[in-house]
């Protein structure tokens, strides 16, 4: 009986460990089975949207070779792993994934454990994700807890850790996390708390950037500091906990009081917007990039900026005092500052009001017709060439050429006018007849040479009030003028020096585009002409005090009967260093929106405050050329000369007409007494 018992015992025993044994089995059969499918599903995971790159803006540097502004299409800037000191990393590794080292991917454990509390909790509640999961689900997935969701992570957590090291998994990771506080990767976070390199990182402060990733907002350092103190606590305990730091780095570390800095951002990135379109546009239109390439490709450009003369010009533009007031809508201008002898634009802004990326470019996209601004390019210089003088006369009445009749501006005539006196009071019906003397064709050549895009509607003596089919920019202004101080030659106006890419290849360079338009006598004429319109004509608020500067004013009139106001005002100037164009207007004129000139405001003045600051650190240069006084000063002579001439001639005249009468009177009597004593001998 007790030998039965004892089988039976055995062979319960028998079937529980065989059942123990079957259970175990299938336990082994399920797991290998799950990984078997993990593993063969992960090798198909689309991980391409990944890459191990390090987002690198585009860098803008200035004519000096300083940084002066940076771009980016990406919201971080990237850091190598070797730059991130071990504390930031093991912090990392410690509070987020502390088995990071010795998993696949995915932790089996900790996907185990928030398996067991969601199914608890009947819903998705714990992430239990690893720093590679997490990295897929920041970069590929998006953020929602499904199941679907989750397994895609798994999946794409064994692709990646099959594709990438463990250090290049955790480089991607520090530099796409968000730390809170707009700081996306370790460079912003480390910037914009600590105003720090990454690399300068200590212990205490590494902690407390990992402790962040949890919950930014709710962690924020600069809003919470307690609940970011305890917080950053914990990953210094999971830290000596998990050998990462000794007892005394602990207590050190946990004793730091967190000092806040924030260094405000990256202060280039944004900066110059409008001459960094510029550069974009010409890297697009002259050198073929592209507009992803150049945001995303990490090159340094090397400019023709100069930093003090762009922020005057900004600063400048933020002055609504200097501009016409706008009737509901803003009135906009553009302008430019060009090196004459190198072409290099100094400075350049687009517009008023809020900045649009790559949007609108006044300074070099604009249409607009240039109004009397055309005349030295259209008539005089071509003039000049032809051996025509600045003293010269010239016609100033009213005319008509054919069906065209121009008129003066203010509608007042002297019937002729020398040269520079036309050029200083901007005389529309003198300029039309002497282009007209010239012939169209020469004015036609003389602008193409100035590098202004003419077509065949331009091919009228409109041309010579800048009455083009099309228009022109500031830009194309600004290229135009800068042969007048630059003795006669043309050098293309451009923005780009060179461009190297992130290899440190140069894949672009600026080489020089110069044409000489005319000569040396010819641009001295044209500036003493020019000077006079500063000083002594249209163009008196545009003077810069202690410099000499020459230019002509430029405005079109509002083709819209009845009403009396401009559609475009320009102003064309320059010293013997600097060239610049102004234009102001709506971008759209109509009955309800033109410029009516006001005293202190407009194109001049905004000249005169941009050459003003732009020059302040230039030394004074002189033109070396005669001044229109002199002539006027000769002229009043000559007519003081020809006046007194006039007067003496006419009081001797009038000094012989008395002799004559006298002389007259005497022979009438002397004939009446010869009369009389005919008459006493007849009587007699």
């Amino acid at each position: 009986m007790v030998f039965i018992n004892k089988i039976n015992g055995i062979l319960k025993n028998w079937k529980k460990w065989h059942l123990l044994q079957i259970i175990v089995l299938l336990v082994l059969v399920i797991i290998l089975s799950f990984f078997g499918l993990l593993y063969f599903f992960s090798k198909d995971a689309d991980i391409s949207e990944l890459k191990n790159e390090l987002p690198q803006p585009t860098v803008f540097y200035d004519v000096s070779g300083n940084v002066a502004s940076k771009v980016s299409a990406n919201k971080n800037e990237g850091v190598p792993i070797k730059e991130v000191p071990e504390s930031m990393k093991n912090a990392i590794v410690a509070i987020e994934d502390h088995r990071f080292y010795r998993h696949n991917g995915v932790d089996l454990i900790g996907t185990s454990r928030a398996l067991f509390r969601d199914l608890k909790a009947g819903g998705m509640v714990e992430g239990g994700s690893t720093i590679t999961q997490q990295l897929t689900k920041n970069t590929i997935l998006t953020s929602e807890k499904t199941l679907k969701r989750k397994l895609q992570e798994v999946f794409l957590a064994i692709a990646v850790e099959r594709e990438y090291s463990k250090q290049e998994i955790l480089q991607m990771y520090l530099n796409q996390i968000y730390f809170g506080n707009g700081a996306y990767g370790i460079k912003q976070a480390a910037s914009k708390y600590f105003a720090k390199e990454v690399k300068d990182l200590s212990i205490s402060e590494s902690a407390l950037l990992a402790g962040l990733i949890k919950a930014p907002s709710a962690l924020n350092p600069y809003e919470h500091l307690e609940k970011a103190t305890e917080r950053r606590n914990l990953v210094l305990a999971q830290m000596k906990n998990q050998g990462y730091i000794t007892n005394r780095q602990y207590e050190n570390a946990r004793q730091e009081k967190v000092v806040l800095n924030d260094m405000g951002g990256d202060p280039f990135r944004g900066k110059f917007p409008y001459y960094v379109d510029q550069v974009l546009d010409e890297a697009i239109n002259q050198y073929g990039f592209t507009q992803d390439e150049l945001l995303t490709g990490g090159y340094q450009i090397y400019t023709e900026l100069d930093p003090t003369m762009q922020t005057a010009m900004e600063q400048t533009y933020q002055k609504d005092a200097l501009f016409p007031k706008g009737n509901d809508r803003l009135v906009q201008s553009g302008g430019v500052l060009v090196e004459p002898k190198t072409g290099g634009v100094r400075a350049l802004v687009g517009g008023r009001g809020e900045h649009t990326f790559r949007g609108y470019n006044r300074a070099s996209q604009l249409k607009a017709q240039p109004g009397s601004s055309f005349k030295p390019l259209a008539v005089y210089t071509p003039a000049l060439e032809e051996g025509w003088k600045i003293t010269d006369m010239l016609k100033d009445e009213q005319m008509t050429f054919g069906n065209y009749q121009p008129s003066n501006y203010d509608h007042q005539y002297a019937g002729e006018v020398p040269m520079y006196e036309a050029v200083k009071e901007s005389k529309n019906v003198s300029a039309v007849w002497l282009l007209n003397e010239l012939g169209i064709e020469k004015g036609l050549d003389s602008v193409k040479r100035f590098g202004i895009p003419l077509d065949k509607a331009d091919s009228n003596l409109s041309l010579a009030l800048g009455g083009l089919h099309k228009g022109v920019s500031p830009l194309n202004m600004a290229e135009a003028f800068s042969v007048f101080p630059n003795n006669g030659v043309r050098v293309k106006a451009h923005v780009i020096k060179k461009i190297v890419d992130a290899k440190g290849n140069v894949v672009a360079e600026w080489k020089v585009q110069k044409e000489r338009v005319t000569t040396k006598p010819v641009t001295d004429n044209m500036t003493t002409m020019l000077l006079g319109v500063v000083e002594q004509g249209t163009g008196k608020p545009a003077q810069i005090p202690g410099r000499e500067t020459a230019g002509k004013t430029g405005s079109t009139q509002v083709p819209i009967k009845g009403i009396n106001g401009l559609k475009d005002q320009w102003f064309v100037g320059y010293t013997p260093q600097l060239v610049g164009a102004i234009w102001v207007g709506y971008d759209k004129t109509d009955a309800e929106h033109y410029i009516t000139p006001t005293s202190g405001t407009g194109s001049s003045v905004i000249f005169r405050e941009v050459m003003n600051e732009a020059l302040k650190n230039s030394p004074n240069q002189s033109f070396n050329v005669p001044h229109i006084a002199s002539f006027i000063e000769q002229r009043k002579k000559e007519e003081e000369k020809k006046n007194s001439f006039q007067e003496k001639f006419n009081n001797e005249v009038q000094k012989w007409e008395e002799k004559w009468n006298k002389q007259k009177e005497k022979w009438d009597k002397k004939g009446k007494n010869k009369d009389k004593d005919k008459g006493k001998g007849k009587g007699h």
